[in-house]
């Protein structure tokens, strides 16, 4: 053999021993073929589940090979629109679908036949009835955002004092972690009552409004602090407390921001808001499915954080970065 020869073929082996160990991930893929992945959120409107998507594509670009389905109900109170969707999304012959259910028991026939069609589903931001043999589960953890929440608000109202928790939606697993969470956290301050803890405030910031200005044409007098356990709800709160004369005032507690509750931050209007990573729950979400998909043990249970923004912290990076994150345009 020429020593040119054995150069050249020196050097190919190099190149393919350099390129075997480069480190760069192989692209996702299920018996050699792309995923096809359904993320099904349990609406489309609100701005958090924007961020959700922004973290589901951040992933599937990482991955390579993956393409994110985004399909879900307009607003997160239509369980009949968000079945039919993952019904869809079964016929349509995905590789996996990422659900979060807006309704804890609605969707379990939903889910089970998705996995009995070789499905996998990994369930993400709210939890599912027991039952289907789900892939994983990825969310905030929402009974210690409760208590984050109850902890902030006896630090706002000098640990006395009547207070409000408005609900959301019955069958909503994630807000109804709060609300419990709340309730439970303030069984720590024997000074504070809750004077008001079985209204709901619906799945929009209008009907949160009529039902914050009733409460507060009934308590508004002796009322110290407001807990609103979601984005529309706390948004609706906000503006009842400015039209009664309220805000800063009557101490208000908010989970998930928005502008309005930047805003809110920033004038004193709200005293705190509890945040979530939705960009990581949505990023998260995919790769524990794409894991499964793969034949990799996923956790059955994987946190994204939760943490408190208040007018003292609202300008730390993290914070900041919680407080506006991510949104897919």
């Amino acid at each position: 053999m020429s020593r040119n020869l054995f150069s050249s073929i020196v050097t190919v082996i190099l190149l393919i021993a350099i390129g075997c160990g480069s480190g760069e991930k192989p692209a996702a893929s299920y018996n050699g073929k792309p995923l096809k992945l359904a993320v099904i959120p349990k609406g489309t409107s609100h701005e958090f589940w924007k961020s959700v998507h922004f973290g589901a594509e951040k992933a599937a670009k990482e991955l390579g090979n993956v393409e994110i389905v985004w399909r879900g109900p307009v607003v997160e109170s239509d369980t009949g629109s968000q079945i039919e969707v993952v019904k869809n999304m079964i016929t349509l012959g995905v590789d996996g679908i990422v659900l979060a259910p807006n309704q804890k028991g609605g969707l379990v026939d939903a889910v089970e036949e998705s996995i009995d069609e070789n499905i996998p589903v990994v369930i993400f931001d709210s939890g599912l009835d027991e039952g289907p043999k789900i892939a994983g589960y990825v969310a905030t953890d929402n009974f210690k955002g409760g208590q984050l929440a109850a902890a902030e608000m006896a630090k706002a109202i000098n640990e006395k004092g009547n207070v409000i928790l408005l609900r959301y939606l019955a069958g909503s697993e994630s807000t109804e972690q709060r609300e419990n969470g709340f309730l439970e956290g303030l069984k720590e301050f024997p000074k504070i009552k809750v004077v008001s803890s079985d209204q709901r405030g619906g799945d929009n910031a209008t009907s949160s409004k009529e039902k914050v200005d009733q409460l507060l044409q009934l308590f508004g007098d002796d009322l110290a602090g407001i807990f609103a356990v979601c984005e529309p709800n706390a948004n609706g709160t906000l503006e009842a407390l400015k039209n009664a004369g309220l805000d800063g005032k009557v101490k208000f507690i908010a989970f998930d921001p928005s502008d309005a509750l930047i805003e809110g931050l920033k004038s004193g209007s709200c005293a705190g808001i509890v945040l979530q990573d939705p960009v990581e729950m949505g990023y998260r979400s995919v790769l524990t499915l794409v894991d499964h998909i793969q034949g990799k043990t996923a956790e059955p249970f994987t946190s994204t954080g939760e943490y408190v923004a208040t007018p003292d912290n609202m300008d730390d990076k993290q914070i900041q970065e919680l407080l506006t994150p991510a949104i897919f345009e």
